[in-house]
């Protein structure tokens, strides 16, 4: 990897299918724009119709190859994965080349999923490994297929509660409920690798990280909060900490287009900023933390995942 490697060091991607999730803004909507510059047929995969009909305009625009598509897609709800994967299956013939779950919610007050499921656990993590296992066999017939899953640097010092993921017996805290749901996102990539190694198969999963991105994602932290003037202190520090110390999305996304099409990625591997603390500069390889790496961890949570989600895991 070169040390200022960028979006122009991208190959052609014509006749590569790419699935983007939260891919009507910020990371995600310049991703899919990256990618459909380089050739590929990208699928928006959006929850809001209207901001991904604005979306799909704007990738549509910087497209040089296939028409770019929509599919609705609400990670919060199962039955709508579901359904999202199953549209994904027909409009690619069962043949996926790329997938980054991309999509989140971050430090939400506190809330419940469709299927009851806390609001970050359920949309950052369950809604993207159910969706994973679901579009397996379109990835299968993908040419060397890559999974891109996105972590974040909340990851850092978080901990996955086995016994209690969707804080039903323990107090509530936004932040400590987004770093489980991006540490979770980062077991289940290592362990996705580790089990299609096992099988034989040629599809790589990875992970990345943007590092200290202006998203717009972080405004979710003051809202979690009921005191209006702690909300007002908090969403002020959050504006200037962007302004002053955060990169924008251009540079932000590209550990995950690393991670979807460089030559000589393996499994398993982490991508992030290569600068000070990973927050911010060109991609680089960077280390997984401790407790992703653990298999008996990666091992109970696909079990608990398969169990909270009731979708059967794929490869098994």
């Amino acid at each position: 990897m070169t040390e200022r490697w960028t979006d122009a060091d991208i190959a052609d991607q014509t006749g590569r299918t790419v699935l983007v999730t939260g891919a009507n803004s910020g990371l995600g909507l310049r991703t899919a724009e990256v990618l459909a510059g380089k050739g590929a047929r990208v699928l928006l995969a959006c929850r809001s119709a209207e901001r991904g009909a604005k979306a799909l305009d704007k990738v549509r625009t910087a497209a040089a190859g296939a028409e770019p598509e929509l599919i609705p897609l609400d990670l919060s709800e199962l039955a709508s994965v579901r359904a999202a994967a199953a549209s994904a299956r027909e409009l690619t013939g069962d043949a996926l080349d790329v997938l980054v779950n991309n999509a989140g919610v971050m430090a939400t007050a506190r809330g419940r999923t469709a299927d009851g499921f806390e609001l970050q656990f359920g949309t950052n993590y369950l809604g993207h490994a159910a969706l994973t296992w679901l579009l397996m066999p379109a990835l299968r017939g993908g040419r060397h297929a890559r999974v891109v899953t996105l972590s974040s640097l909340a990851a850092t010092g978080a901990r996955i509660h086995l016994d209690d993921p969707n804080f039903e017996h323990r107090r509530y805290n936004a932040a400590t409920a987004y770093g489980q749901s991006k540490l979770a996102d980062q077991v289940f990539a290592i362990e996705l690798d580790r089990r299609l190694r096992a099988a034989g198969s040629d599809i790589l999963s990875v992970a990345a990280h943007p590092g200290y991105t202006a998203t717009g994602l972080g405004s979710g932290m003051a809202r979690s909060y009921s005191n209006p003037v702690v909300r007002s202190l908090i969403a002020g520090g959050h504006r200037v900490g962007e302004v002053l110390f955060a990169q924008g999305t251009r540079i932000g996304a590209l550990p995950q287009l690393y991670a979807a099409t460089a030559d000589g990625v393996e499994g398993g591997a982490y991508f992030g900023p290569r600068g000070v603390g990973n927050l911010r500069g060109y991609p680089a390889e960077v280390r997984t933390l401790t407790a992703a790496r653990s298999e008996p961890l990666g091992v109970a949570l696909w079990d608990l995942t398969a169990k909270l989600t009731g979708v059967t895991p794929d490869p098994a």
